[in-house]
């Protein structure tokens, strides 16, 4: 198989002869990785579960852990899943590599679309599955919402939307999204929203809304043709507990839980009574969100950015990108990743994402040295 290199190896390659500026700290503003400890309370639970090691974990979870994640659907959407409309996966990444290898396995010639930019699995993914890609752009021209035409929809298999998304910070209402799975039905192809972001929001009144809901809206109640994923990484600022799920169509999920019995990837159980506590929990969530919100507040303050729906990426509009990137690192020892390495087709061309994971204190100081610098 022939994968691209990951955004950030090319950047390590565009990086490696600049020298940076050491009179500063350096800052890394790359990876979508939470710079916070996971609460006590979760780490307790993982220690205080340790002794479960010895328990080979079963591929379909521990019920506790399904339950607290049907718990966490209901409550976050009102949506009420049954315990087979939803399997634990080893955090989303997992799954998104290897569902569509599961889905598209049996068909001749596939043909899978996703939204570009992208998280570059979902690519690794069309790759292993010998899969014919359309790119759903997403541009500053259409608000970074996802479109296709009928004529590339009828030929699709698979399609994998990222709302909110990663990196444009782009967000879909639930009517918009209901649009799509009008689509799955009336063309017959698997429908995916990938919403790991949905929980990192800033306006209570204006919450993400999740495929699910969309699927409820056009009468669509047993989820036929959808899927959601959601993980536990940024929402807990635990990425290293590897919690995550797959809803919806129930028939779809019997067999694929099948194949995952095969793949091998199920959760050790003391990660996963350390997930129970974490999907049951709240209040932990909602003072993260208080912390990207205030940060989003200063970037807003600083450098004049607008605050997104959801998420905790600026998608910064530059002149050049591979430029300004080396440029930033150079002057200000301050590393983004440059737009055109999460897209293909020149989509993120003229950007840089910037993930604003830190303290408030960490990210002012930073945001003032990155305003310096875009002033020169």
């Amino acid at each position: 198989m022939n994968f691209e290199k990951y955004p950030f190896e090319k950047l390590a390659i565009l990086l490696e002869d600049v020298t940076a500026n050491k009179d500063f700290e350096e800052s890394v503003l790359t990876i979508g990785e939470p710079k916070f400890e996971t609460p006590d309370f979760i780490q307790n639970a993982l220690k205080n579960s340790s002794s479960l090691l010895k328990k080979y974990p079963a591929s379909a979870g521990i019920p506790e852990l399904k339950d607290a994640m049907i718990n966490f659907v209901n409550t976050r959407f009102d949506v009420k899943l049954d315990v087979n409309q939803i399997i634990p996966t080893f955090g989303t990444r997992e799954a998104l590599f290897n569902f569509p290898q599961f889905a598209l396995f049996d068909i001749k010639d596939p043909v899978i679309a996703y939204t570009n930019p992208f998280y570059q699995i979902y690519e690794g993914a069309a790759i292993a599955s010998r899969a014919e890609v359309i790119h759903i752009n997403l541009t500053k021209e259409n608000d970074f919402k996802a479109h296709l035409s009928d004529e590339e929809l009828q030929r699709c298999d698979l399609v994998i939307l990222n709302f909110p998304n990663n990196p444009t910070a782009g967000s879909m209402s639930k009517e918009e999204l209901s649009v799509w799975v009008e689509k799955a039905l009336k063309f017959d192809f698997i429908l995916i929203n990938d919403e790991c972001y949905s929980e990192i929001y800033f306006n209570k009144e204006d919450k993400p809304a999740s495929l699910l809901e969309a699927s409820i809206l056009v009468g669509n109640t047993d989820f036929k043709n959808v899927l959601v994923m959601n993980s536990i990484s940024k929402r807990s600022s635990a990425p290293g507990l590897r919690s995550g799920f797959v809803a919806g169509d129930a028939k779809i999920l019997k067999e694929y839980l099948q194949y995952r019995t095969y793949v091998g990837c199920a959760s050790p159980v003391p990660l996963q009574q350390a997930a129970v506590v974490a999907w049951n929990d709240q209040e932990h969530v909602d003072y993260f969100r208080s912390v990207y919100k205030q940060n989003f507040i200063l970037a807003e303050e600083i450098l004049g950015t607008k605050i997104p729906q959801a998420t905790f990426y600026i998608w910064l509009e530059v002149q050049d990108e591979l430029e300004f990137t080396r440029n930033l690192y150079k002057e200000k020892n301050i590393k983004v990743v440059p737009g055109s390495f999460l897209g293909r087709e020149e989509q993120g061309k003229n950007y840089v994402r910037i993930a604003l994971v830190e303290n408030e204190e960490k990210t002012k100081e930073v945001l003032l040295r990155l305003k310096d610098f875009i002033n020169g």
